[in-house]
């Protein structure tokens, strides 16, 4: 194994140990619901808290220049600690809704330190390859980010004993990040964060477009990963028990998402050979489709709805990686690094919005229409990259592969 491999691997590992924090709150929500009374805002609180602290530690980190100004593997480990702290408060100490938001933020402030900056290292050992290479990072996120579906599926634990395993892992993580990763030979100079800017992402029409789609597919994504859990269990409730195809509803959200993981590396490969948005694209739609029939399954054959809820899995999350490669081929390099923080600021954004929007949309209209509703923004993605695909611009892109 080539030493920048070995890093990738070792950044995987401690990615898929971290981000369980991510989750957490959100696989056991269940029994959140039932102990704490939580209504449809508290439920989507506890998962939109998180988000909201990732969009001002992101900002907060580009405006302190921190990614620059110390190590990014001493950020990596000083961030998983501080999310380790946080969810083990909360598993320990929290009896309520609010202290729980509180912590919940935090959660979020230290994911904006765990995540970016092993981007950032890992991009300074791979120069070709880099949709693949971020593809298979993105994808151990993904895994990491389901893990406590799987802790909550396959024991039983309170939900505090899940936190607690949850911090765990990502103790772990840390211990990875400190020891074992190291930065490449392919290091980027250092950048501040500029408002002005900034706003050169959404006026350069390239990286504008390369925008617009990726904020398409947020809208789908964070959405689907919050609630799918508590659709497949809903949907059990509703036939009056039973498993999908032996698996409780947790393990079962496990695999939806962990599936993603799959998507992840082929999008990577795809990408690369064929092209950005030709995987942009075709991921968006495919996951859409699943968007808009997913919802009718509810209460139907177990084994049709996993199997369509596996299909979302794995599509929902291709593309993540090659929106932020895009915008590393279509930005000046003399502001790459602030038109990644403005895209993700963005995104994270919009999620906020979305996961709230299911909840109501389920109570009002029923499943199949609160998650079609989320079609809509990769239908406004795959707009965003056909566009870009037609200008000259596209060009940039994986070498020549639109």
């Amino acid at each position: 194994m080539t030493p920048a491999w070995r890093q990738l691997t070792l950044l995987s590992l401690a990615e898929l140990a971290a981000l369980g924090l991510w989750f957490s709150a959100a696989a056991v929500l269940p029994a959140l619901s039932r102990e704490w009374a939580l209504g449809d805002g508290g439920r989507a609180g506890l998962t939109i808290a998180v988000q909201a602290g990732f969009i001002v530690g992101t900002l907060a980190s580009a405006l302190a220049n921190l990614p620059d100004v110390c190590s990014p593997r001493a950020l990596m480990t000083a961030s998983i600690v501080l999310g380790v702290v946080a969810n083990g408060a909360l598993a320990l100490a929290v009896e309520s809704l609010g202290p729980a938001l509180v912590l919940r933020f935090v959660t979020g402030v230290a994911m904006a330190g765990a995540y970016p900056p092993a981007m950032k290292i890992m991009a300074t050992w791979f120069r070709e390859g880099r949709g693949l290479a971020i593809g298979i990072l993105i994808g151990a996120l993904t895994v990491g980010s389901a893990t406590p579906h799987l802790v909550r599926g396959l024991t039983e634990l309170p939900w505090r004993g899940t936190l607690l395993v949850a911090s765990a892992l990502a103790a772990v993580g840390a211990v990875i990040v400190q020891l074992f990763v190291t930065e490449g030979p392919h290091r980027f100079p250092a950048a501040r964060f500029d408002l002005k800017m900034a706003w050169a992402v959404f006026s350069e029409r390239g990286p504008r477009l390369a925008c617009f789609g990726y904020l398409g597919h947020m809208w789908e994504l964070y959405a689907m990963w919050a609630w799918i859990g508590v659709f497949l269990a809903e949907s059990l409730a509703a036939r009056g028990g039973g498993s999908y195809a032996g698996l409780n509803a947790p393990a079962a959200t496990f695999v939806v998402v962990a599936a993603g993981a799959v998507g992840c590396w082929v999008g990577g490969v795809v990408s690369d050979r064929w092209g950005r948005t030709t995987l942009t694209m075709a991921a968006m739609a495919l996951s859409g489709a699943c968007a808009l029939v997913t919802g009718f399954t509810f209460g139907g054959p177990p084994l049709l709805t996993l199997a369509l809820a596996i299909v979302w899995g794995v599509t929902v999350i291709a593309d993540s990686a090659q929106f932020s490669t895009a915008i590393t081929e279509l930005s000046p390099a003399a502001y790459v690094g602030t038109a990644l923080t403005t895209q993700t600021c963005a995104g994270f954004a919009l999620t906020m919005a979305s996961i709230w929007l299911v909840p109501p949309l389920v109570r009002v209209a029923g499943w199949p229409w609160a998650f079609a509703a989320l079609a809509v923004g990769p239908a406004f993605g795959v707009a965003a990259m056909g566009r870009l695909r037609a200008l000259p611009e596209s060009a940039k892109l994986a070498g020549g592969r639109r």
